[in-house]
């Protein structure tokens, strides 16, 4: 300003002199454009060209790093050939793999002692003085993984805020000294999204979601795609999984079963247009899409037209099924040559047995080799087999003698997170895959212990990992979103817009993310690069970010611990943070006990009613019991609260997403109280059923009392902040309540059922202490069932499942056809034996059973063909023995079709002594008036007769031939 003032007073009174300043300013200005120029530094990226553009990418993105660092960026891409410009740039950086020859001639040139990684996605970054570096890759993947690294490490010395030289000056270090290399552990490390709805779509059942803008919008939202790639690779994920039941009915159309596709033709195209879209996008990224799907599932329209429905497990495999499906995936795998394929055997079709083996060996593979011959192609890509309800050894030994290229997958701890000390036949199943599997992926499953709230446990995600390598003995990670599946792309929280889950749960896929590539890192070293990461995210202190990981990892222990020591389940039927009944914790067996989740999936302990036996009994406790669990998780919830009011002074930026995770610690520590009171008030109820003693029941009521108030407390903290705790929301969930319709889904919706549990049991203890004896039992209860009339059909010939294709049906009633018997003492179930009932059930004394043939049920199953003029329930029984001679009870964690009828829960537990066989259990099937198709599997059960009305019947244990079982106590909450 001043110089400008001079010039201006002088031109007045001394303007013959003015060029002579102008001279001057533009003198000024040189010198100032010349010290821009010495300062300006280049660096050239020479860098190989290769068809996928994974270098290109790479390239691209190390460019982008460098001139946020001030620098001046000039790409050069040699030839497919690998010959480069002539120029000799002062500050270069050669991109390539190790077996390009531009990449062997700069590494002969200028670095005498290069070593290459050759492991598959390996990279080597070997700088020289003067700025010059080689990023070789042992593949195309490791040298985009060499860029992204180098691109890590200049981002990290940009962020610190130093001047620019200074800045400069230490990226230029870099590439003059820094001399590494690295791999991955994992071959296969990738995350996966659900083509899934939180509910089902009229007319459909389970896993039966089209293509369609309407139900998944997001799938046709190119940005949204981008984002989440660009995710995967920052997290150095090389795999996309995507999960549907039937998806090739939107993707691809079949000439000879035009009527199959599902979807209108603009649809149809837009979604052939968006799956090039994402394998072009994905393969730059070094991202292998693959796309999951169910056996056997076939399209509504085919359904239709054939007159079969879309899925029924205990459906022999008929030919017409077959060969749609094999046409199916021979044209998705011609149309889609770069797409995997993941199947899973079970539980759309019959389960463990030898359907499991034809169908993959006579109908999957061929369909693939056909796929692959029209494309021209010998080479077998590989194909995924996922160990789920199928005897995955069994069925690789004999599908390896048809396809070479197979690879396996299983779940890590069922479909929850639960331990990083995997044993038992779980973990025998999982060695064993490895053993004969080039490739065994652990399967990070649904997560249902964990929803809604944040999780970020680092210490326990990495054991996980470790443990996978160690006691499994995998080499592959598939991930599932942390919370929220089957409501992808938003988390369950209240926010306007919504959370994307990408965003939201960030920490979540880059622990996992991280310890698939390699599991083995330093834990002291481990612990700053998170609190750096988190300090950065919050823009707190160190000590800030220490603190939030402490949260973190103190939070992350109570799901797990609460789940695998108190629950019914390791599946998604069950809703931890929902809380559980007290009948569901002192009587788990009747609700379905899924035993994997204790002898496999938890470190050796005792369940609750172990727990109490053995008090009673006075003998030793073994390993984790409840009552440490119970301290455990009160510890770890009080550490979490502590942690994050700790850390809330200091956060500089995110404050909003900081707030949320501070509220889901608090709701963590309202959850453990919860389950921590409610245990031990179980625990005295359960020594009331060995003292008889009503002070040990009223000891109970101020622990139970305080359990209601931990939830009420639940309640208020999490419910403002969540839209639901669970996205499953269909009956298939069934723990503590229904899911169906979209049932309890809030703790708001639960709440009322605790506080009724607290008034009945205060009620019934007051019956005790007044009259001296309990209130009636459920049998007592129940009003009498009355028999329902049914007609029974006869398939008609052109029915392709009809008995001459395998299926054992009830015959229409005539003189030497069905045959009906009195449910009771000296009733005769099966037409082969001569065996009779001993002892029955009262409420079932009287019913008109079904005769049926023992051995044919074995044999083919049972299919119940009828028509109805008025709503029924039919009962079956289930003998308890687990063997292929008896029909399995159903289980909603290997059959997602289980409770189709309302027959996944057992209604009478122990509900028959029959000589020389294993307890029965009762389940009920409704039905509404109409004509009906009830095909069950293969093994022996009972048909105790049709009912009148679709009744809901109360569950209890009639304890008939039960020795040794616990005492019944239910009724003390009724």
């Amino acid at each position: 300003m001043h110089l400008f003032k001079s010039i201006n007073r002088r031109r007045t009174g001394r303007t013959n002199r003015r060029p002579v300043y102008i001279i001057m300013i533009f003198v000024l200005m040189g010198f100032c454009f010349s010290g821009y120029a010495q300062t300006k530094k280049v660096y050239t990226l020479q860098y190989q060209k290769e068809s996928t553009g994974r270098i290109d990418f790479g390239a691209r993105r190390l460019a982008r790093a460098l001139q946020k660092a001030g620098y001046e960026v000039r790409l050069q891409s040699s030839g497919l050939k690998g010959k480069t410009t002539k120029t000799k740039p002062a500050r270069v950086i050669y991109i390539g793999t190790v077996k390009d020859s531009a990449t062997l001639s700069f590494a002969r040139n200028q670095i005498k002692a290069f070593r290459p990684d050759s492991v598959k996605e390996g990279f080597t970054l070997w700088g020289q003085p003067g700025s010059k570096m080689l990023i070789a890759g042992a593949d195309l993947s490791g040298a985009l993984y060499g860029c992204l690294e180098l691109c890590d490490r200049i981002k990290k010395v940009s962020s610190k805020g130093a001047p620019k030289l200074e800045m400069q000056a230490s990226v230029d270090s870099i590439t003059s000294h820094l001399q590494m290399s690295d791999q991955p552990q994992m071959k296969l490390r990738g995350a996966c999204i659900g083509m899934q709805k939180p509910y089902l779509l009229p007319g459909r059942s389970t896993y039966e979601y089209p293509y369609t803008r309407e139900n998944f919008p997001w799938f046709y939202n190119k940005d949204l795609w981008i984002q989440y790639l660009d995710m995967l690779v920052d997290n150095r994920m090389n795999t996309l999984y995507l999960w549907s039941g039937h998806p090739f009915a939107s993707l691809v159309r079949l000439k000879d079963y035009p009527e199959a596709v599902e979807v209108d033709s603009a649809t149809f195209a837009a979604n052939q247009e968006m799956f090039r879209f994402l394998t072009t996008e994905a393969n730059k990224r070094g991202i292998w899409v693959i796309q999951a799907f169910y056996n056997i599932i076939v399209s509504k329209p085919f359904a239709d037209k054939h007159h079969i429905k879309t899925q029924d497990r205990n459906r022999p495999i008929i030919p017409l099924i077959a060969d749609y499906t094999r046409k199916s995936i021979a044209a998705f795998v011609a149309k889609y040559p770069n797409v995997g394929l993941l199947t899973t055997l079970g539980e759309a079709m019959e389960g463990v047995g030898p359907d499991d083996t034809e169908w993959f060996t006579k109908t999957i593979i061929p369909g693939v080799k056909d796929g692959l011959k029209a494309l021209g192609q010998n080479e077998q890509p590989p194909l995924i087999l996922r160990a789920h309800d199928a005897d995955a050894p069994a069925v690789m030994a004999a599908a390896k003698k048809v396809y070479s290229n197979l690879y396996t997958m299983a779940k890590y701890n069922g479909e929850a997170l639960t331990t990083y000390t995997p044993r038992g036949p779980w973990a025998q199943l999982h060695r064993k895959l490895s053993a004969i599997s080039p490739v065994q992926v652990e399967n990070v499953h649904i997560l249902a212990n964990l929803e809604p709230f944040r999780y970020g446990a680092d210490d326990f995600i990495q054991k996980c990992v470790q443990a996978m390598h160690r006691i499994y003995g995998s080499n592959g990670l598939h991930l599932y979103p942390q919370a929220s599946y089957w409501d992808w792309p938003y988390s369950a929280d209240k926010s306007d817009p919504r959370l994307l889950q990408i965003n939201r749960d960030w920490i979540w896929y880059a622990e996992w993310a991280r310890y698939a590539w390699n599991a083995d890192r330093d834990r002291k070293k481990e612990v700053h690069y998170w609190a750096e990461r988190i300090s950065e995210k919050y823009n707190c202190d160190y000590a800030a970010g220490i603190n939030i990981l402490k949260a973190y990892e103190a939070s992350g222990e109570i799901a797990p611990k609460l789940l695998r020591r108190y629950g019914i389940t390791d599946g998604n039927r069950q809703t931890l943070s929902l809380g559980m009944l007290m009948s569901q914790l002192i009587d788990p067996e009747k609700y379905g006990l899924f035993t994997l989740l204790y002898n496999s999936e938890s470190p050796e302990g005792e369940m609750i009613t172990e727990y109490a036996k053995k008090e009673w009994l006075g003998q030793k406790h073994v390993g984790e019991t409840p009552v440490q669990v119970a301290a455990e998780v009160l510890a770890h919830a009080n550490a979490a609260v502590t942690a994050i009011q700790a850390a809330a002074p200091g956060i500089g930026k995110n404050r909003e997403e900081f707030d949320r995770l501070k509220s889901d610690m608090i709701s963590y520590r309202h959850l453990a109280d919860f389950y921590s009171k409610k245990v031990m008030a179980a625990l005295k109820i359960l020594r009331y059923g060995y003292s008889h003693d009503v002070h040990d029941l009223q000891a109970a009521v101020p622990l139970l009392a305080e359990s209601v108030r931990a939830f009420e407390a639940l309640s208020e903290s999490a419910g403002p902040a969540y839209l639901y705790a669970n996205s499953l929301q269909t009956g298939a969930r069934k723990i503590p309540l229904t899911g169906k319709d979209g049932q309890y889904k809030s703790w708001a919706d639960v709440l009322p059922v605790y506080r009724r549990e607290l008034t009945s049991f205060k009620n019934n203890i007051q019956n005790l202490l007044t009259e001296g004896k309990k209130i009636q039992d459920s049998q007592g209860t129940i009003q009498s069932l009355r028999p329902a009339r049914v007609s029974f059909l006869k398939p008609a010939v052109s029915d392709s499942t009809s008995e001459a294709l395998g299926n054992y049906y009830i015959q229409p009633e005539s003189r030497s056809g069905l045959q009906f018997y009195t449910v009771g003492k000296t009733g005769q179930p099966f037409a082969d034996t001569t065996v009779q009932f001993d002892t029955v059930a009262g409420m079932l004394k009287g019913l008109q059973g079904i005769e049926v043939n023992r051995a044919r049920q074995i044999a083919a199953g049972t299919r119940v063909y009828f028509k109805t003029d008025e709503p029924v329930t039919l009962l079956v029984g289930f003998f308890t023995q687990k063997n292929k001679l008896f029909l399995k009870e159903p289980e909603l964690e290997t059959d997602a079709s289980a409770n189709d009828y309302g027959q996944a829960a057992t209604k009478v537990a122990n509900a028959v002594v029959l000589p020389g066989f294993a307890g029965v259990n009762v389940h009920s099937y409704v039905f509404s008036k109409g004509v009906h198709d009830l095909q069950l599997g293969k093994g022996a059960c009972l048909l105790l007769g049709f009912v009148k009305g679709e009744v809901d019947l109360p569950s209890f244990d009639a304890r008939l031939g039960a020795a040794g079982s616990q005492p019944d106590l239910d009724w003390l909450f009724r």
